[in-house]
């Protein structure tokens, strides 16, 4: 496999995903992943088809969130000449093109009905019908397919066909969350930094802080390791001298005093959805005895902040999330209130 196509960790989650991959390989059954995304559930397909009695065949992907409804089934199926307006010539579909290989579909969740029932039909009985065909071609591929959806709970509400759903699902690998795997946070960070070092002509890896490491582990990885990837490999191509341990590191790019502000203005429905209540504050004095508006604004947030980070032992990073903020908005509100010198007080003062 492609060097920048592999697995990397030690964790037993992973570990235990990677090997039930090499055990279902070898059998030409369908085989379900689940997983957040960023996760690798395409590297695990991948792994099921070069190890498999396959690897010498097409593995075909299809990305079934990428087309609109009317063309999957077409994609997925093909179709004759003039079986509908712009099909001008005849078009093998994805299980032609994969016939003696491996079609691995992703974001299976978003299937129509009307693609699931074809689909169905397709696993049941090794065989397709072009659109506008009237008859079917009979095909030997091997399904991997992709979601981050709940499908047994599709299926109970229907919203996927549960008899497909029993199809497909001959063996279910489903792959832990970055924040999951234990001790693999650092030792991705350190392989993703020594290619990137590599990439800029570093004369060697000088590793990374202290306080870069802390943040690192202390990070809840939303988008798995395809997010720890970017914000490893943009923090090495930011850092200017390749002789000190890379000492900064930033997880959102977007993050600026100068962004614009967003022109989205939500629905009443998605803003009654999406929006938290406003907290109701209770001062614990007269609001008639504030004279300086300003003042009494800094000594409640303040207060706030500071009740924040002793709730979580001066983990900066654990105290934003509880506040909404971001660890830039934090560290703002603790330089602003000298927060710092009462952390050292209390021998703490950690970054993350």
């Amino acid at each position: 496999m492609d060097r920048g196509k592999q697995f990397v960790g030690q964790s037993p989650a992973i570990l235990d995903a990677v090997e039930r991959a090499s055990r279902a390989a070898a059998l030409s059954r369908p085989v379900l992943v689940i997983g957040e995304r960023g996760t690798g559930k395409e590297l695990i397909a991948e792994r099921l088809h070069h190890l498999s009695d396959r690897w010498g065949e097409p593995l075909v992907v299809m990305n079934c969130a990428a087309l609109p409804e009317t063309l999957i089934e077409a994609e997925l199926f093909g179709h004759e000449a003039g079986a509908f307006t712009g099909a001008s010539k005849a078009r093998a579909g994805r299980f032609e093109e994969a016939d003696g290989g491996t079609l691995f579909l992703d974001e299976l969740g978003t299937l129509s009905m009307a693609a699931q029932e074809r689909l169905l039909r397709a696993v049941e009985y090794g065989e397709v019908t072009r659109i506008g065909a009237s008859r079917p071609v009979q095909v030997d591929v091997r399904i991997v397919a992709a979601t981050n959806e709940d499908l047994p709970a599709m299926a109970e509400h229907g919203e996927f066909r549960a008899d497909l759903l029993d199809r497909l699902s001959f063996e279910v690998i489903t792959l832990p969350p970055l924040r999951a795997r234990e001790g693999d946070i650092m030792v991705l960070a350190d392989f993703f930094a020594r290619r990137m070092a590599v990439e800029l002509m570093w004369e060697e890896w000088p590793g990374f802080a202290e306080s870069v490491m802390d943040q690192l582990e202390a990070y809840p990885w939303p988008g798995n390791v395809r997010e720890l990837r970017n914000v490893i490999e943009r923090a090495v191509y930011r850092w200017d001298d390749w002789s000190r341990p890379v000492g900064e590191v930033v997880f959102d790019p977007f993050a600026s005093p100068w962004a614009p502000k967003s022109s989205h203005r939500a629905k009443p429905a998605e803003a009654a959805a999406g929006t938290p209540a406003p907290v109701e504050i209770r001062p614990m004095f007269d609001f008639a005895a504030v004279t300086d508006l300003r003042a009494a604004v800094d000594g409640h947030e303040r207060a706030i902040v500071e009740s924040a980070l002793d709730r979580h032992r001066w983990n900066q990073r654990k105290a934003a999330e509880a506040l909404g903020l971001s660890y830039d908005q934090i560290r703002h509100c603790i330089k602003k209130h000298a927060l710092n010198e009462g952390a050292e007080e209390r021998g703490g003062g950690k970054a993350a």
